[in-house]
């Protein structure tokens, strides 16, 4: 059991690996430093170099719901609350705030010296405006479902409320106040999240596209936008208008666009980039290095059936394909990272009132069987009248590591089904666009934590979520997530999780491969970058010697 999530509530976000081809500067030497009397200063700048795998797919908050756009944009922006280096959420552009006796009414006090990059006070009226936009149905934010705690939030995203019941009211210029539907233990962690980040309203009014460059970008973080060449790099420096800048010790956070994860690991060994991850065939050598970091993430990397799309209308020929997939061989031999193999979709880590870590609690719900996978798939070819299986392609989006998974699969679905699948791979905003739109038949999907509550990972799959992506609907199992949202009694909460869980299970609409950690090599002059386990990387401590 990991103590800091028996305490920790936390925020964080649900893609996680993504792809696009290496930038054109991959291999290149790092930018030298000028040297001389003028030189000598800017010679002890303090850069970070970092890989951001690929181009955000956007940093407007509600739109970017991904940690490629989140991981950088959580460096540019904050919110009411910030987490910090104890995973807790701590005051950020709110300096304090008061709750209602009834748990429903939460009024922030923002600081006074809380400002935009461009000088402008952040005000209340920057997170109204922020909030409604997310919530906004004709936004068509995948993050909204999170504001649905706010009272009339999720009204007004169906388009069955208005934007004036939603329950955000600036008192005045620095007083935010914030009505719930009911009380939610965790709404603080929820807040810290990059979908409830303010807006700077008279720009956005002014240019929509506010976010797309760096010229135009205006963000209240520890850091602030200085360049930005798209599907290349991005360089944020040290913005002197954010009311803790005293705290940031980096000069410059250079980002590169690798998606590789061997470029990126020599761009590491050559001094190009500071931190990398760690290639699946040099795991066993570098796992013992003294640059390793490992820490705990809550996520899980999963596989999406769409049930609309012949054969996977038929439950059996699901549950079929999910038991043909041995998951420890995957963790042990593919991936080789040290991740747990994942028989359920919420991941280790979250403790129920009476002490038990949920995923032990409710039992492993899908686990290796060929012999049971190879009679589900005749039953189901028998149920839907089938001679032959239609032919099956499965969808990745383009990554070295996403490419060896699925090559693994496909092997074993030939193995244990006699099933040859086709494999097909896609650039990132392509993949994901199209898994949105129901196109693919069976494709690969990763959620992360936006907080650190069971709920978050299984509201995913209710009718008509945009997290949902695969047509899958089952008023059963909506019902246990409605209760689940709006019961206090903590046990009987999470007794209707329990259930929701396996609901999904019972129908299979996706299947887990494993469980995600962080495992990263860091250069040793580098400290002070906080990973939290449910929630996004922090570079506001980090130094470097």
């Amino acid at each position: 059991m990991k103590k800091w999530l028996v305490m920790f509530v936390g925020v964080l976000f649900v893609s996680v690996l993504a792809a696009c081809t290496a930038n054109e500067n991959a291999g290149e030497e790092p930018e030298q430093k000028p040297e001389g009397e003028k030189g000598e200063a800017a010679s002890e700048e303090k850069v970070l170099y970092l890989n951001n795998g690929v181009e955000p797919t956007s940093f407007d908050p509600p739109i970017g719901f991904d940690s490629n756009s989140w991981q950088a944009l959580n460096n540019l922006m904050e919110g009411l609350t910030r987490l910090g280096k104890d995973h807790q959420p701590q005051p950020a552009v709110a300096e304090s705030w008061d709750i209602s006796d009834d748990g429903k009414v939460y009024t922030f006090h923002l600081r006074e010296d809380a400002k935009w990059s461009n000088g402008d006070p952040v005000t209340a009226e920057d997170f109204v405006f922020a909030w409604k936009q997310m919530l906004n149905p004709e936004t068509g934010s995948p993050a909204a479902f999170l504001g649905y705690f706010i009272e009339g939030g999720e009204a007004f995203n169906a388009g069955e409320g208005s934007a004036d019941d939603v329950g955000v009211e600036a008192v005045d210029e620095k007083t935010f106040k914030v009505t719930l539907s009911s009380p939610t233990g965790f709404f603080l962690n929820i807040i810290s999240n990059p979908a409830f980040f303010p807006i700077n309203k008279a720009v956005a009014e002014e240019n929509p596209e506010w976010f797309a460059e760096a010229d135009t970008f205006v963000g209240n973080g520890p850091f602030k936008l200085e360049s930005w060449t798209h599907d290349t790099e991005m360089v944020m420096v040290k913005n002197d208008q954010y009311w803790d800048a005293e705290t940031v010790k980096l000069d410059k956070v250079h980002w590169a666009m690798v998606n590789d994860s061997n470029t990126e690991y020599q761009m590491y060994e050559s001094g190009e980039l500071d931190t990398s991850a760690v290639p699946a065939e040099l795991a066993e050598e570098l796992l013992k290095g003294d640059d390793v970091i490992i820490e705990d993430q809550s996520g899980t990397y999963f596989y999406r059936f769409n049930v609309n799309k012949e054969p996977f209308q038929n439950v059996n020929i699901r549950k079929a394909f999910a038991m043909a997939i041995d998951q420890k061989q995957i963790v042990e031999y593919v991936t080789k990272n040290g991740e747990k193999p994942a028989y359920g979709f919420v991941a280790p880590g979250f403790t129920d009132p009476s002490g038990q870590d949920f995923r032990e609690a409710n039992g492993k719900l899908v686990e290796f069987n060929p012999e049971k996978a190879k009679e589900l798939l005749a039953k189901g070819m028998e149920e839907e009248g089938y001679d032959e299986l239609p032919a099956v392609t499965l969808t990745y989006n383009t990554s070295d590591s996403h490419k060896a998974i699925a090559e693994t699969m496909q092997q074993m679905f030939k193995q244990n089904l006699g099933v040859d699948v086709e494999l097909a791979n896609a650039e990132w905003n392509v993949f994901l666009q199209d898994q949105k739109d129901l196109k693919h038949q069976l494709s690969r999907s990763s959620f992360l934590h936006d907080y650190a509550d069971p709920i978050n990972a299984l509201e995913s799959f209710v009718t008509g979520s945009t997290m949902n992506r695969t047509g899958w609907s089952n008023a059963e199992f909506d019902e246990l997530i409605e209760k689940a949202k709006s019961e206090t009694d903590e046990a009987k909460r999470w007794e209707y999780m329990y259930e929701a869980e396996k609901v999904l299970f019972e129908e299979m609409p996706i299947f887990p491969i494993h469980y995600y950690n962080q495992v990263v090599l860091q250069k040793d002059n580098v400290s002070g970058i906080v990973r939290h386990p449910v929630g996004y990387m922090e570079l506001k401590w980090a130094d470097k010697q």
